[in-house]
């Protein structure tokens, strides 16, 4: 078995998946790539492993699986298909760590079968928490499975709390850079247009991520991975805008100091650190200068126009199934406002609709999200028509 640190990347050819490539390139005597995995971008996921020669493969559209495997073939790589090898495939003893950096509700299933197998996580897929917060802690605990943040204000948290696992924290503050539409009333979102919604200010994103942090809708469920990630309150977390997101999140302690995590807008710093924790290592990302950012400035979120944030809170107060729902419904609804099917504020009336259209369920087990899910799915679904 390898000195290096086997590495697993579910979600290989996705914005995350791409960058940590690039930070697993540039430690070749450090990290090990095992697995790489894709949903249906098979042409960038042949590219991936001709470059980086991974022990194995999966695509999880079974369609282009033949297509990989002849690409591959004379490769000595192991190629795979569909969600049941996704699963088996970070069970390999040979990994180490697995960074799930999936879109969406597809994330949960391989995650809970790499807890089971006894590896580290380095979480991107905040939906993994967001669905099933509850099960996957107690998993994680039980296996005594660390789990690492890759979001930005995740890790910031996280950041902040290194050294400081013994002091109770009062409250902490994730910043949103506010989106494109930052201080637009509800008129104002009655008109925007898809092309406007995928243009955000700071940060390079997928799709489904840029419409949800447009929508306020990515900073609700981080609001929800938070409280899973260490173990809060609902009334301990409070969300800011920070437009020039320096600023990546903050830390308040019970005697009433706070720490911030400070830096330019780059994915690759937050996933580098999930990967080599508890270590730091030299890059050479570019440097924060204070001159460039005289002022930095913070303000409220507004939650009567941005809806889904309001939602995201109901659904931490109120625990149980009903997260799970308004992930699914959210989905399917920001699918359909990519496909120009619903307006963007129809985002929020769809998702509120399905989440009143269901009773909640305290305590859920693994069936009762599956369940969940697709009915939500369906509900939504139904609503959107053609």
């Amino acid at each position: 078995m390898s000195d290096k640190k086997g590495i697993a990347i579910l979600g290989s050819t996705g914005s995350i998946g791409t960058q940590a490539l690039e930070v697993i390139a540039a430690y070749p005597n450090y990290f090990d790539l095992q697995v790489i995995t894709a949903g249906k971008n098979a042409d960038l996921l042949i590219e991936q492993a001709l470059k980086f020669h991974p022990n194995s493969v999966v695509i999880g559209d079974e369609m282009q699986y033949t297509k990989v495997k002849e690409a591959l073939w004379d490769h000595d790589i192991h190629v795979y298909c569909g969600e049941e090898a996704l699963c088996q495939v970070v069970e390999s003893t040979e990994v180490h760590t697995v960074l799930t950096a999936l879109v969406g509700y597809a994330g949960l299933k391989p995650t809970i079968h790499a807890i089971n197998a006894g590896k580290t996580i380095a979480l991107a897929n905040k939906e993994t928490l967001v669905v099933a917060g509850e099960l996957i802690t107690r998993l994680a605990k039980e296996k005594g499975v660390n789990i690492y943040p890759v979001d930005s204000e995740h890790s910031a948290i996280f950041q902040c709390i290194v050294g400081e696992f013994h002091n109770p924290i009062e409250k902490i503050y994730l910043t949103a850079s506010g989106g494109p539409f930052r201080g637009y009333s509800a008129e104002q979102l009655q008109g925007v247009s898809l092309e406007q919604a995928l243009k955000h200010p700071n940060w390079s994103m997928g799709a489904k991520i840029t419409i949800d942090s447009a929508s306020l809708m990515n900073k609700g469920l981080e609001v929800i991975e938070a409280k899973w990630l260490f173990g809060l309150k609902a009334e301990q977390i409070d969300v800011i805008v920070h437009p020039q997101s320096i600023v990546h999140s903050l830390v308040q302690f019970e005697d009433g100091s706070m720490k911030a995590q400070m830096g330019l807008p780059d994915m690759k710093l937050p996933i580098q650190f999930a990967l080599t924790y508890p270590n730091r290592f030299k890059t050479d990302f570019q440097r924060f200068n204070f001159m460039d950012y005289p002022q930095l400035t913070f303000e409220s979120p507004d939650r009567k126009v941005f809806k889904n944030l309001d939602l995201a809170y109901r659904a931490m107060h109120e625990n149980g199934i009903i997260a799970c729902s308004l992930n699914a419904a959210n989905e399917v609804a920001v699918d359909a406002f990519l496909n120009k099917k619903i307006s963007f504020i129809e985002i929020a009336q769809l998702n509120e609709t399905v989440v009143n259209s269901f009773t909640n369920i305290l305590n859920p087990n693994y069936e009762d999200y599956v369940i969940s899910d697709f009915n939500a799915r369906k509900k939504a679904i139904e609503l959107i028509g053609n």
